[in-house]
């Protein structure tokens, strides 16, 4: 009786103790609540220039989401209404994928034949001024409504480059931008190669169908898949494509706090270059779904995996609707490798790592070295 009695107690003050510390958490975020209203409070009132306090609040949310990692961010109504009613495939800009560190505008990936590439914008570049525009301090979002403009007009962007002491200029002429996912050709008489850009909608659908000509090439002994300055796109085109190649086995996992987002998904039988050596081209504008692909070939042996280590951005985002008909833009899940690695921050590292030349590089011309290092070794 008496141990039950004392066994009762302990249970008593176990749940007290708990509801206290529940309570305290609970109290905690109440202060800070308070504090930030007392911390606006002091600065529409003492700021030495009059602010705008529903701009301030925008900042602090998105301040908020952007502290948990590049990709989540807040979409103010007039944003994400535009974002919704954009023209699919074509857009007016510069042709650059961009996110946010460290209150920066980092490039992600400059697209194939625009504006930005043809300056000579790179993966890896960090936007600081645009027009004399401390970027800095800007959310990602108001830096991008500061890229855009009318088709014709000019813009100027200062750049910090790694290996470079001095900023970079560049003025760019914006133009509609036309994203054409895939474009393929025949090099050497006995090689395929297929250039993706992005992962649209179809772009497993046009790589199909350009397999499909190859194929009627009897010459064609070898396949190159070239995934360089490619931001990703959509996962279900990531896995699509990865099953071209693979015969079997697991593609990609996403893990999450949330069981229905805990995903694997895996390769259907046929290959549908049957079993050609294929050679994988990335940099570090290879992005997300970009990375999915030359990560499960390469965890696979199926392919070669040639030029620079990946982005490293192995996350999925949510677009989540608020009541302002604003919404956030949230990671909700990583991505995940058939070996259990995760792309995250870390990103694909090649399995022949060749670098970029010189500033003078560009993608499939002359000056491309690790294209040319690709062809050397198909044909060797």
């Amino acid at each position: 009786m008496k141990k039950k009695i004392f066994t009762l107690i302990i249970l008593i003050i176990f749940n007290i103790s708990n509801l206290n510390f529940v309570n305290s958490a609970e109290n905690n975020i109440y202060q800070k609540i308070d504090l930030f209203g007392e911390v606006l409070e002091k600065i529409n009132k003492e700021y030495v220039d009059e602010i705008n306090q529903s701009e301030s609040m925008d900042s602090a949310i998105n301040g908020l989401l952007q502290s948990l990692d590049p990709y989540s961010s807040y979409m103010s109504p007039e944003i994400f209404n535009e974002m919704q009613t954009e023209t699919s495939g074509e857009f007016g800009g510069l042709g650059i994928e961009v996110g946010m560190e460290s209150g920066v505008v980092k490039v992600i990936s400059p697209i194939d034949d625009t504006p930005a590439s043809r300056a000579g914008i790179k993966a890896g570049d960090y936007i600081i001024k645009i027009n004399d525009i401390q970027v800095q301090g800007k959310s990602l979002s108001e830096a991008v409504d500061l890229m855009r403009g009318p088709v014709g007009s000019s813009i100027n962007l200062t750049v910090r480059r790694i290996g470079k002491k001095k900023a970079l200029n560049f003025n760019i002429v914006r133009e509609i931008i036309e994203i054409r996912s895939v474009k393929a050709e025949l090099l050497k008489k006995n090689i395929g190669y297929i250039r993706l850009t992005s992962f649209n909608e179809n772009s497993s659908e046009q790589i199909k169908g350009q397999i499909k000509k190859f194929k009627n090439n009897k010459n064609i002994n070898s396949y190159i898949l070239d995934l360089r300055n490619n931001p990703g796109g959509l996962l279900s085109q990531a896995i699509r494509i990865s099953d071209f190649f693979l015969d079997n086995g697991e593609i990609v996992s996403t893990k999450s706090r949330k069981a229905s987002e805990n995903r694997k998904w895996f390769a259907k039988k046929g290959d549908l270059i049957d079993g050609k050596t294929l050679v994988v081209l990335i940099n570090y504008g290879s992005a997300s779904a970009s990375e999915i692909v030359a990560g499960a070939l390469k965890d696979h042996k199926r392919a070669i995996i040639i030029g620079e280590n990946s982005y490293g951005k192995g996350s999925v985002q949510s677009i989540i609707p608020l009541q302002n008909k604003g919404a956030i833009r949230l990671t909700i899940a990583k991505y995940y490798l058939p070996s259990g690695k995760s792309i995250s921050e870390v990103g694909v590292s090649p399995d022949i790592e060749v670098n970029e030349d010189s500033d003078k590089f560009r993608i499939k011309t002359e000056t491309d070295n690790q294209l040319n290092y690709a062809l050397k070794l198909l044909n060797g």
